[in-house]
């Protein structure tokens, strides 16, 4: 990798994984000063980086041809230490030859459960209590709160530590709430908040089986709040999902938009073939 991990000191955070989206735009006339064996070399030497990159610890890199001019190339890398992010995406960087892929776009998040997660006791007192009549301490009642307490487990973990899928269509985008005159999110109370994420979180529940979604935090990280990365099968089905939830109340009221970016996942060589390498 270029560097001796050993002499650093990690930086771990306590939950979570650091996520960075990188986005750049490749100089075809830098990339066509180089001769056939430096062309072959960087291709090698950029290959040979994915695959370093890949086998290190709780580490995934996703690379992807991202559609119309906005970026050529796109990759979206996951691990827990900020040393070996901060490490690989300057060798990511570098990887084709000096000034051949130029940042167009990047974005600094952590992965995260969220402030608006249903609580044991929510469930207790709304679900089971109040809609299914069971009383605290039968053994129906037991036996439901294990299965919620089971179901939050791995919910949360699979927030905080994801296995990306290789879905074909990617689409990345940041966001915030809004802190207007008339609508400021952070003014609400927490309890509103809950409410409307929770409308939020159903209707994005319809999308089950055809979107994979990963929202990441990025408070104190990077110009915005959130990353948005949708997995899908279908563009179609990232258009349909953006489109709906843009209806909710807590979109209309207070969401704010950064760029789309669009992609498609494809196997290094298929890649460097579509972006003329």
């Amino acid at each position: 990798m270029g560097i001796n991990e050993t002499q650093m000191t990690q930086i771990i955070p306590t939950e979570g994984w650091h996520v960075i989206h990188l986005f750049y735009q490749i100089d075809h006339t830098q990339w066509s000063l180089q001769t056939e064996e430096e062309q072959l070399k960087a291709k090698t030497d950029l290959s040979k980086l994915i695959q370093d990159i890949r086998s290190a610890p709780n580490t995934q890199l996703l690379l992807f041809s991202i559609v119309t001019p906005k970026a050529d190339i796109g990759f979206m890398l996951i691990t827990d230490d900020l040393q070996l992010a901060n490490t690989f995406e300057k060798q990511l960087t570098l990887a084709l030859g000096a000034d051949i892929l130029n940042p167009s776009f990047s974005y600094l998040s952590m992965t995260e459960t969220g402030d608006y997660m249903s609580t044991e006791e929510d469930y207790s007192e709304k679900t089971l209590k109040s809609e299914r009549n069971l009383k605290e301490g039968t053994e129906d009642y037991e036996n439901a709160l294990n299965e919620f307490k089971t179901h939050m487990a791995k919910y949360s973990n699979d927030k905080l530590y994801p296995n990306l899928p290789d879905w074909p269509v990617f689409c990345f985008y940041s966001m915030a709430k809004r802190r207007g005159e008339t609508f400021n999110w952070y003014a609400l109370p927490f309890d509103e908040r809950k409410r409307l994420m929770a409308e939020h979180g159903k209707v994005g529940r319809q999308w089950a089986g055809k979107i994979r979604q990963l929202i990441t935090g990025s408070v104190g990280l990077d110009d915005s709040e959130w990353g948005v990365s949708l997995f899908a099968n279908n563009s179609y089905d990232i258009k349909g999902i953006v489109y709906q939830m843009r209806y909710d109340e807590v979109s209309v009221k207070y969401a704010e938009f950064g760029d789309f970016y669009i992609g498609l996942q494809l196997p290094l060589d298929q890649l460097f073939r579509r972006i003329g390498l």
